[in-house]
């Protein structure tokens, strides 16, 4: 059965929902003055017992990487929220910040006092016009309230909250890229360690949370860490909470539906999209984002020495509950948990060729493996599509992806081979299609 909820979504349909007094109609920042007055190591456990998952693609647990951010260190700490959001497929921060911006302030509060930080910047990439827009008048609200400034909610730390512009590059995703990109500097990422808790922003400790993960703090202290995370299926997979969860593509209902964590694609597709576009059978799904492997419709999980996978076992994949372990332990990513949909009139020759289209683009260039790596992947499926490729070539788009996988100064390099990797293997026998009659399969159309 599926647990449709509505904390972060509740104001979405609510005439100017966005604005302040909406919001605090619904109980906002109620939370927050609740939290702003506890010790902060008390915050800290209670996200710890929430088992929050980032919600940014990584699955890294929250209250564990807030732990990581120094207590006795005299230098200047900071909060940097991650609302670049240019993953291919994803769409919920944007929603988030359009329709329940409020949300993302009040966690920010809540988790700049958790980890002593009284600066929180939300970096947003420059194309969400709106997001910015709702951002910087929710914030002068809260700021003509006195809920961010020098004494929130009549508490002696100063939390001052900025919105920076980010230019549309898709690498500053990544969080030390980020940092450099609001330091003014080239948007290329760091090499770790340091890791941003000790060196961050500006030198100083710092944490990068994705903007989902923030919004849905207030949630958390709300209910308490423990009952949140029973909200979930997955609970005994240390995987907490609700999420939001989004489907595009060839689906009836494309969109964001709010659910407790444990969600199964067959209910995401099926029961909140609405079933595949023009009644066509479904041939595979990239579960979250374009950077994760894409699973085909006829899969099966098969899953040995665990027994809390033993229901599960040797049944659809699209029966798995969606959660960040259980998708890693089968091969695949959850990421950001916005499916994308492929009915069986798609080409996966094509959407590989178009994904790599991005990804050649998209590469700060930074690393040779990853640099060039995507460059001649991109000329080999070219000449795949033109009908000029060899299976040579098409062997050696698998051992490209090979050998950018795991050499490469941050997650780029992986989420750009992980789909040339899963669609090659997946997918092999339309690939030698293209090799073998000389142009594209005549059995597939790519659908819009």
């Amino acid at each position: 059965m599926i647990n449709r909820t509505s904390y972060l979504t509740r104001s979405f349909d609510v005439p100017e929902g966005y604005l302040l007094a909406a919001y605090e109609r619904s109980g906002g920042y109620r939370s927050a003055q609740r939290a702003l007055g506890m010790p902060r190591e008390i915050i800290v456990d209670q996200v710890k017992k929430a088992h929050l998952r980032g919600r940014g693609g990584a699955g890294f647990d929250c209250g564990v990487k807030w732990s990581f951010m120094p207590k006795d260190d005299a230098r200047p700490h900071y909060l940097v929220v991650n609302a670049d959001e240019g993953e291919p497929g994803t769409f919920k921060d944007r929603a988030i910040m359009e329709k329940n911006p409020h949300a993302v302030i009040e966690g920010a509060l809540i988790a700049a006092h958790a980890m002593g930080a009284h600066t929180v910047y939300i970096y947003v990439r420059d194309e969400l016009h709106m997001a910015k827009a709702r951002l910087e008048a929710a914030i002068a609200e809260a700021r003509a309230l006195g809920y961010v400034g020098e004494r929130p909610f009549g508490r002696p730390w100063a939390i001052q909250v900025f919105v920076h512009s980010g230019a549309g590059a898709y690498i500053c995703g990544e969080e030390t890229a980020l940092l450099n990109s609001l330091e003014g500097r080239r948007g290329e990422p760091r090499l770790k360690p340091p890791f941003p808790a000790q060196c961050g922003a500006f030198g100083d400790p710092t944490t990068v949370n994705n903007l989902e993960t923030i919004a849905i703090i207030p949630t958390v202290i709300e209910l308490g860490g423990d009952a949140f995370s029973r909200l979930s299926a997955l609970h005994d997979f240390n995987d907490g909470g609700v999420r939001l969860f989004g489907v595009s593509g060839h689906v009836q209902r494309p969109g964001l539906y709010e659910c407790a964590v444990g969600l199964t694609l067959r209910e995401l597709i099926y029961d909140l999209g609405g079933g595949v576009l023009g009644d066509r059978k479904l041939l595979a799904v990239i579960p979250g984002g374009s950077s994760c492997p894409v699973l085909r419709a006829d899969e099966m999980v098969h899953v040995l020495g665990d027994p809390r996978f033993a229901p599960y076992d040797g049944k659809s994949v699209l029966d798995l509950p969606l959660g960040v372990d259980t998708l890693r332990t089968i091969g695949g990513m959850l990421g950001t948990c916005c499916a994308i949909v492929l009915s069986d009139a798609a080409d996966p020759v094509l959407a590989l060729a178009t994904l790599m289209h991005f990804y050649r683009h998209e590469s700060c260039g930074q690393c040779t493996p990853c640099r060039e790596g995507c460059g001649w992947i991109e000329r080999i499926l070219d000449k795949l599509v033109a009908g000029r490729a060899s299976m040579e070539e098409l062997d050696r788009l698998t051992e490209i992806a090979s050998d950018i996988t795991g050499n490469t100064i941050c997650a780029f390099g992986d989420g750009a081979a992980q789909p040339v990797l899963s669609f090659v293997r997946k997918f092999r026998r339309e690939f030698e299609d293209y090799v073998l009659t000389g142009g594209r399969s005549q059995t597939r159309t790519l659908v819009a």
